[in-house]
């Protein structure tokens, strides 16, 4: 035996292979290649409708992703509008506020300056009634001590009369 001998084969051999193979062939074109043609068409399309739906899902995360960020604007500007009329009824508030409280002060000054005005009268009233009194008792105390003399008394008549003679 020769070694060429295994490494090369023999016409036989080749003719038998060969009508194995293009049999194998026939028969998987009939029976196999169909469906192994079908089921990578398929797999096909369905790599590609998953595709399309990524594609899609990702399309709708944009479209998501600016619509939360629209709504979140809107909500932040709604935030501070909120703020900005809490800030202007909260300064409304305590502006009329202070204004009731002037007003009130002014109240409470007006009727305190006619309360001392009205005490002040009160008091010169009662003062003028005291001096009154007080002149009236010295009078009649003078007019006693001088009543008492009849002379003085008949000087003091005829002197009141004098004077009412000339007016």
């Amino acid at each position: 035996m020769d070694p060429m001998s295994l490494v090369t084969p023999s016409i036989g051999l080749i003719f038998w292979t060969c009508v194995v193979f293009t049999l194998l062939i026939l028969l998987l074109r009939k029976f196999a290649w169909k469906p192994i043609l079908t089921a990578v068409d398929k797999r096909n399309q369905s790599i590609d409708e998953a595709l399309k739906a990524a594609e899609k899902a990702k399309e709708e995360l944009a479209s998501l992703n600016i619509d939360n960020e629209k709504i979140l604007n809107d909500a932040k500007k709604e935030r501070d509008q909120l703020l900005k009329e809490a800030r202007e009824i909260k300064e409304s508030i305590v502006s009329e506020a202070k204004n009731e409280a002037g007003e009130e002060a002014d109240k409470i000054i007006v009727s305190a300056k006619e309360q001392i005005h009205n005490d002040k009268m009160k008091a010169m009233t009662e003062l003028k009634n005291q001096i009154a009194e007080i002149s009236i008792e010295m009078t009649e105390k003078v007019l006693k001590n001088k009543l008492q003399d009849p002379e003085k008394q008949k000087e003091l008549i005829s002197l009141e009369l004098k004077q009412r003679d000339l007016n």
